[in-house]
């Protein structure tokens, strides 16, 4: 009898807390779905970080509609980061074997991570290189292609991405960078943004390198390979 309790009060001990966070997740989804987001994860981990800091930190964010985005935004960020986002349900599997294969015989590490992938990190995660937090990520990956459109996605990926110290959405850095809402964004501007995502506190907008430069002449040919804002209807 002895024994059979103990085997209750594990099971009760695993069960109660997971199917909270499932539940709590789940929720957390859907509500996304038709809601604007009025902060992410990565938002309140930046914060945190700069009571630890001597150095001042405003953040700046605005939430717009995906109609209230040039088309060339969403084009850019796909040519740049994911650029069989309208067809994969999460994962790029070529690219995660591309990346693995690159990262075996190099010490330049090389990501393979997914729009989708992202929004759910930026939005729901904390910033760590363990496999727990890559096993949390495919979990609410899986859980945004399942429960979110692609427009979805993008919509809140766009809204929620980081372009600068405290600069989140691509609003922000429109307003911040150009002095124009997103609305107006040309394909070039659109691009420069694009840019500097894999590192928005390494490469600057408003002080490109010469590499920043010359990825965005990059994104910008990849866009008209991809067709150019007529791709963006088909989302």
């Amino acid at each position: 009898m002895a024994k059979r309790g103990w085997k209750r009060w594990i099971v009760r001990l695993v069960l109660w807390p997971t199917a909270l966070f499932v539940g709590l997740s789940v929720m957390g989804v859907v509500l996304f779905r038709f809601v604007p987001v009025p902060f992410s994860a990565l938002m309140v981990h930046r914060r945190v970080q700069s009571w630890f800091s001597e150095a001042p930190y405003t953040s700046r964010h605005h939430w717009v509609s995906l109609e209230s985005i040039s088309p060339s935004m969403g084009l850019a960020v796909m040519a740049a980061e994911d650029q069989t986002f309208p067809e994969h349900f999460g994962f790029d599997w070529k690219a995660i074997e591309k990346a693995a294969a690159h990262n075996e015989r190099s010490r330049r590490k090389r990501g393979a991570s997914t729009l989708t992938m992202q929004t759910a990190k930026n939005l729901f995660l904390w910033e760590s290189r363990s496999w727990m937090r890559k096993g949390f990520e495919a979990y609410f990956t899986l859980l945004l292609e399942a429960g979110w459109s692609k427009r979805r996605i993008l919509e809140v990926y766009l809204n929620i991405v980081e372009f600068g110290d405290g600069i989140y959405g691509v609003e922000a850095a429109s307003n911040a960078f150009f002095g124009k809402p997103a609305k107006r964004l040309n394909p070039s501007e659109a691009a420069l943004l694009a840019a500097v995502l894999p590192n928005p506190h390494r490469f600057r907008v408003n002080a490109p390198s010469e590499y920043v430069r010359g990825r965005q002449a990059w994104i910008l040919n990849q866009m008209r390979q991809l067709g150019g804002e007529e791709a963006m209807k088909d989302l």
